[in-house]
């Protein structure tokens, strides 16, 4: 999802699981109240927007038929009590029936690829991949209407004002002529076409790439192609640079580096006994090392434009998937280490368990439990690791959470 500088996606969103359809109360007295309440709000919208320069005729093709979609806000509220680990994640994402679609759609759109990659240096492969992972190359980006679905988000979600931004910034494409409303559709958060673009992100990246005047994301794979190169470039694409590189990690290596606000060349990583798995060992300025399941996942060393795909979705997954796709489109072999399948993620409510007993044993994890696992409460668990003797890797299992317990009880 191409993300606005105001509001980083959390992740990957799977909007194959996303419906048109709507839900009500089963009150029809408080579904009736609910409706009243949203064409007010629509009407004081109405008028905050022609203030900001939308006209009558956008506005009225806009809200005239615009409708209330609870569905949408059961989206919005849900978080799953599961998150899937890495692997299952990059097992979809990057599956050898996806790296098969990628080539073929690469071959097929070769001549968009190359003219979007000479003009702003992003590689084919990765732009074919984003175009994957985001859409499915094009087979599924949402049926919801953007309209309806930032509108909802903004009468009723848990981020008003960034819906309301966004609703403002649809409004401007509709204006433009780019799309009309019923054909501007995507996902239930408001992502549009087949490389999701947030309305703020198509404001500001999306180009017309085939100059058929139009800047259109949902029908020309030209614009998509050379949209999200041109995004990528902004977020500070650096041409010829590889994206990273798998690396191995020395025994006695200090996880607590393993962050991406962690930053050195790559020859000081070298020094510290880092050595790429294969390939050639590229020359960063500024690199990180990550290892995204612990010690006895894989690591990677990844510079700039690791984090320029990052911008684009803020998560570490999401950003493997991409580069890892584009390898195996490209031939290449995909991750090579050994990812520890035998490890079951742990539930939310399990890592705010292990939170508050982390917290409790004097182990901060950077504010009340919330059942996500960030910076903060990795390095409370390093911590806690390091006064157990084991290596501090900061990676949650269900084997960590009995020793948090057993500490808390003895």
């Amino acid at each position: 999802m191409a993300t606005s500088d105001t509001a980083a996606s959390s992740g990957p969103v799977d909007s194959s699981t996303a419906q048109t359809t709507s839900a009500g109360t089963n009150d029809p007295m408080e579904d009736e109240q609910v409706s009243r309440d949203f064409a007010t709000w629509v009407k004081d919208y109405r008028v905050y927007a022609a203030s900001q320069g939308i006209n009558a005729v956008t506005l009225s093709a806009a809200f005239d038929d615009v409708a209330f979609q609870p569905r949408i806000i059961e989206f919005d509220r849900s978080q799953p009590e599961f998150s899937r680990p890495v692997w299952a994640y990059l097992d979809t994402a990057v599956s050898d029936q996806r790296v098969r679609q990628g080539r073929a759609k690469l071959d097929a759109y070769r001549d968009a690829a190359t003219r979007a990659e000479n003009r702003y240096a992003v590689p084919a492969e990765i732009l074919t991949a984003i175009w994957g992972v985001e859409s499915n190359y094009g087979s599924y980006f949402g049926h919801f209407s953007t309209i309806n679905a930032l509108a909802t988000l903004g009468f009723e979600g848990r981020r008003q004002d960034f819906a309301r931004r966004e609703l403002l910034a649809a409004l401007k494409i509709l204006q433009s002529g780019d799309i009309d409303r019923e054909h501007m559709r995507g996902s239930w958060a408001g992502a549009m076409g087949h490389t999701q673009f947030l309305p703020s992100s198509f404001l500001s990246y999306a180009v017309d790439a085939d100059g058929d005047g139009r800047r259109d994301i949902w029908g020309s794979i030209d614009d998509v192609l050379a949209s999200t190169a041109h995004y990528l470039e902004q977020a500070g694409w650096r041409a010829g640079q590889p994206w990273g590189v798998e690396v191995t990690l020395p025994d006695d290596f200090d996880y607590a580096q393993s962050e991406l606000s962690v930053r050195h060349s790559s020859d000081a990583w070298r020094l510290q006994g880092v050595r790429v798995r294969g390939g050639a060992w590229p020359s960063f300025d500024e690199a990180s090392v990550i290892a995204p399941a612990g010690a006895r996942g894989p690591a990677f060393m990844v510079g700039p434009n690791f984090r320029a795909i990052m911008r684009y979705n803020a998560s570490t997954s999401y950003a493997l998937a991409v580069v890892m796709l584009a390898e195996r489109i490209a031939g290449g072999d995909g991750v090579q280490g050994d990812w520890p399948r035998d490890l079951e993620p742990l539930s939310r409510t399990q890592v705010k368990e292990m939170q508050r007993r982390l917290n409790a044993l004097g182990f901060s994890t950077g504010g009340p439990p919330d059942g996500i696992v960030g910076p903060n409460t990795r390095r409370g668990l390093r911590e806690f690791q390091r006064s157990q003797g084991m290596t501090p890797d900061g990676f949650p299992t269900h084997a960590l959470l009995e020793s948090v317990r057993d500490a808390g009880e003895s």
